[in-house]
């Protein structure tokens, strides 16, 4: 797939050293649908398919400084945001994405990742940043996408099945987004169902569950595969149905690396 000219996406986010998710996985993620990838990094982790063991914060300026000399230089056609941390690392972001929207005619769409908990269970954000998070990061997102425990954490709602899913994503739009992609991996069931909602209606993607242990990174492959789409100009629901594809499938081609949670095949797009 050839590069377009709208495809920049600038992901903020922490670095994972198992290559799996993160920084890592957004990259190979925006390279493989054709995109080009900037980052500015919040932490580094050390990480592999058992857990993380270590997470050392980048300092706030050079976070900011990260991001604005991608922004004022390569420019941006999409955000996306992952690992932030604390609530400072929040409201660092939150100003990045501000300033994104000065530098491209029509702004800058920020994919907002929530991310909360590693896979193997590692806390990746601390409790006292979630207000910061509903405060200051829902608003500015056109695309939230929270799985059912961390749309739990953000709204105070129980989310146990699909139409709790249903229910909290309205609850954030309401809170601000301006479209919320609702993970159900979480929820019980042979299968998955993820729901897209917006002001205008929802649009459900459905498949039976697969049944790996390697799925580390999901969340973070699937915010930046729509953050690609949408710097490549496609309409938000063509944008979410290709990324839920491409992680589908990059599920299914797992190389069965590590010994826990082991990483997609993110390149699978290059060996069709």
């Amino acid at each position: 797939m050839p590069l377009t000219p709208q495809g920049r996406v600038l992901v903020i986010a922490g670095s994972d050293s198992g290559g799996g998710a993160g920084i890592q996985a957004d990259i190979k993620t925006i390279t493989a649908l054709g995109g080009y990838a900037a980052t500015a990094i919040t932490a580094v982790t050390v990480q592999n398919t058992l857990g993380v063991t270590g997470v050392h914060p980048i300092p706030l300026d050079v976070i900011a400084a990260q991001a604005r000399a991608v922004l004022d230089d390569i420019g941006a056609d999409a955000i996306k945001t992952g690992m932030l941390g604390d609530a400072a690392v929040v409201e660092t972001v939150a100003a990045a994405i501000d300033h994104a929207q000065k530098t491209r005619t029509g702004g800058v769409p920020a994919v907002v990742d929530p991310v909360m908990v590693a896979k193997g269970g590692a806390a990746l954000l601390a409790q006292a940043a979630v207000g910061a998070v509903k405060s200051l990061m829902i608003p500015r997102a056109a695309l939230l996408t929270p799985n059912a425990p961390e749309a739990a954490a953000l709204t105070g709602l129980t989310v146990e099945t699909t139409d709790d899913l249903r229910r909290a994503g309205e609850a954030l739009l309401a809170m601000g987004a301006r479209a919320v992609l609702m993970k159900g991996g979480h929820i019980d069931g042979a299968r998955v169902v993820d729901v897209l909602i917006t002001p205008e209606g929802e649009t459900t993607f459905e498949g039976e569950r697969i049944d790996t242990r390697h799925t580390h990174g999901t969340g973070c492959t699937l915010a930046s595969a729509c953050a690609t789409g949408l710097a490549q100009g496609l309409p938000l629901e063509q944008a979410v149905a290709r990324a839920w594809n491409y992680v589908h499938e990059a599920m299914l081609r797992a190389p069965g690396l590590g010994r826990g949670h082991g990483p997609l095949d993110h390149g699978w797009m290059f060996r069709k």
